[in-house]
């Protein structure tokens, strides 16, 4: 139902052209990491490949902001979102205070755009089971409880 998608570094690269420094093969071991939080495996609830390459890409950039060497820069340690920041003497300040998953996600702009674009699929799916029969008078031999 779901779908299976391989990663396409020149693709990922043209969209994402700020990484095009980070290693090939350490971009692909990203892609593999992302399948770990977005289901490559045919079971997932996004049913085109089209989708499911934009989603897993949106994810491989997430996570090479989160660890890899961007433009001769080393990747920022700090951990959280920027909630305020100032000049003189440097300050910044950052919060986690976002529900569940989401604050890990809030922390690249490629990682908020990954959990809007995943919305919809974070809900809940109601799959009715087999409609079952009940016929009590039938239980009881098919007569009514007064002849009894």
């Amino acid at each position: 139902m779901g779908a299976v998608v391989t990663f396409n570094y020149p693709a990922w690269a043209a969209r994402y052209p700020e990484f095009t420094g980070v290693d090939p093969t350490l971009v692909q071991a990203y892609f593999n990491e992302a399948t770990i939080y977005c289901r490559n495996d045919g079971g997932g609830p996004v049913s085109t490949d089209a989708i499911q390459t934009t989603l897993l890409n949106m994810l491989t950039a997430h996570i090479c902001q989160l660890n890899a060497a961007i433009n001769g820069q080393d990747s920022s340690q700090i951990v959280g979102r920027i909630n305020s920041a100032s000049q003189g003497s440097v300050s910044v300040g950052t919060e986690m205070n976002l529900p569940g998953s989401a604050a890990w996600f809030a922390q690249t702009k490629y990682g908020v755009a990954y959990w809007q674009a995943t919305a919809p699929y974070r809900t809940m799916r109601y799959m009715p089971g087999q409609q079952r029969q009940f016929d009590p008078w039938r239980s009881f031999g098919g007569g009514s409880w007064g002849n009894r």
